[in-house]
């Protein structure tokens, strides 16, 4: 039997009940499905139940990926690729009508969803992506505004992606056991953007810039990078609001204006 490692943040969920349930929230029939960081295949085995079209399976360690391409070596739906998702172009590996699922390595989770909402094409090839996570970052990304759950990542990820929150996972239905709750997350990108951020590293900046200093006023985070008159042009921006008193949407317009200078 081959113990999980700790530097790849390994946690095998084994939970058959809680496979189907996490499978089961999307038609996968017909689809092209991703599944990021498959490990010993528990759901990989429940997805292909669903009759994808095709499957891709991206995962890190090489004694897994060489079992799972053993495992299904006569199934020519399959691909498995042995690399590191973090480090892996993987818009480019992205089919058209995409669904992707993962039971992320908690140790990089945030770093993966925010490559997937770094994708140059929007809307992009997938319309579906259901993550697993830590329950206190999974709160933090669907965080709404006025809610302690507020903050950088949850301004980032609601830019381009409707978040659903589904259920939580007791740490029981792990091997070896968690020591906290997860929560899964069913996210949906959004085709009708209002604001036309280019580039989704300049909010990533904005909201660096202003969380750094979470507990002070924003005025002087705001004359680091505008004009009085610049900043006289936000609409309803108040210059002695803390960073998670401002809404999500003064957010984008403070970074389209950013991306004008």
């Amino acid at each position: 039997m081959k113990f999980p490692k700790k530097s790849l943040g390994q946690n095998f969920l084994i939970d058959k009940n809680i496979i189907k349930k996490i499978v089961s929230l999307i038609s996968i029939k017909d689809k092209n499905v991703v599944e990021i960081g498959p490990g010993k295949g528990a759901l990989t085995e429940e997805i292909l139940k669903k009759k994808p079209k095709s499957l891709t399976l991206i995962e890190k360690d090489n004694e897994f990926s060489e079992k799972l391409k053993i495992r299904f070596s006569g199934d020519k739906s399959i691909k498995i690729i042995n690399e590191d998702i973090l480090n892996f172009n993987l818009e480019r590996e992205m089919k058209s009508n995409s669904i992707i699922f993962g039971n992320l390595p908690y140790n990089i989770s945030s770093q993966i969803l925010i490559k997937i909402l770094r994708f140059n094409k929007w809307p992009p090839n997938f319309h579906n992506v259901v993550f697993m996570f830590q329950k206190e970052l999974g709160e933090k990304i669907a965080g709404k505004f006025k809610t302690k759950d507020y903050g950088r990542i949850s301004i980032i990820s609601s830019y381009r992606l409707k978040i659903i929150k589904k259920f939580l996972i007791s740490p029981n239905c792990f091997f070896p056991k968690h020591k906290i709750n997860s929560i899964i997350l069913h996210f949906k990108p959004k085709d009708n953007i209002l604001f036309k951020i280019k580039k989704i590293t300049n909010l990533e900046k904005i909201t660096n810039l202003f969380f750094s200093n979470k507990r002070k006023m924003i005025n002087k985070s705001l004359k680091k990078i505008f004009t009085d008159k610049e900043i006289k042009s936000i609409p309803s921006l108040k210059e002695n609001l803390r960073p998670t008193e401002v809404d999500p949407e003064t957010y984008y317009k403070i970074t389209e204006i950013f991306e004008r200078k």
